[in-house]
């Protein structure tokens, strides 16, 4: 039952994520967590690093990597720091981090103000997603908030680029740290069917719901679990 449960939540990311652009780990890793969290960071990321890799392909032709090459050097250092609090913080701290994590994402993707991607920038935001991707798995929206103006086609392929570089980076740092074993990549591979199939659904009909009202469910979604997890801290012995 459990396994049916974060299959769904992966599968409802997914969709979220090909229909509006984000959704994916911000939707299902605070829930995955309070299934097992054994789902979190490591197999997520697993889970992430497909489906970007999938995105990256088909949009190959619209990726810049001049422009991603300061996001990324940023991310190296991010990677580290969000594996040492991997090592210092116990489940209540990770859960408490992970819902945090949700509401900043969500406190970004609401944030009305255009903000030039400059070099400077990009390293800042690489570093930014590092420590939160590696430790939660929910490094996705300080990019996302540089790159939101960019033409759609151009956001997507970059941000896939960006992601599969930084899975594999957060990966190298969670093995390091043991936050990544056999148990979590067989965690993570019934998951894998189910992100595809919400990317495959995501693709064919989610162009069919006004962007609108699938980003306002998935917000309020995503500050509900978010806040959830934050509460489960104080309720955890």
């Amino acid at each position: 039952m459990i396994t049916l449960l974060a299959c769904l939540l992966v599968l409802l990311g997914a969709f979220v994520q090909y229909t509006i652009g984000f959704g994916l780990a911000v939707i299902a890793a605070p829930l995955l967590f309070q299934l097992s969290p054994v789902y979190v960071p490591g197999p997520m990321v697993i889970v992430a690093l497909v489906v970007a890799s999938l995105s990256a392909f088909e949009h190959r032709d619209s990726i810049a990597f001049g422009g991603l090459k300061a996001a990324i050097i940023g991310r190296i250092p991010g990677s580290v720091a969000g594996g040492l609090l991997l090592l210092w913080a116990d489940l209540a701290s990770l859960s408490f981090w992970l819902g945090l994590s949700v509401i900043i994402a969500v406190a970004i993707s609401l944030f009305p103000i255009r903000i030039a991607p400059t070099p400077k920038r990009m390293a800042i935001a690489g570093v930014i997603s590092g420590f939160m991707g590696t430790s939660s798995s929910i490094g996705g929206p300080p990019m996302a908030l540089l790159l939101q103006h960019q033409q759609a086609s151009y956001l997507r392929a970059n941000l896939s680029a960006f992601f599969v570089a930084s899975c594999i980076m957060s990966l190298a740092v969670q093995s390091s740290v043991g936050f990544m074993s056999l148990a979590h990549v067989y965690a993570a591979l019934p998951l894998i069917p189910a992100a595809l199939l919400g990317t495959f659904l995501g693709r064919r009909y989610g162009k069919r719901f006004p962007q609108r009202w699938i980003r306002t469910f998935s917000l309020s979604l995503c500050a509900i679990s978010g806040g959830s997890a934050m509460l489960s801290y104080f309720l955890m012995p």
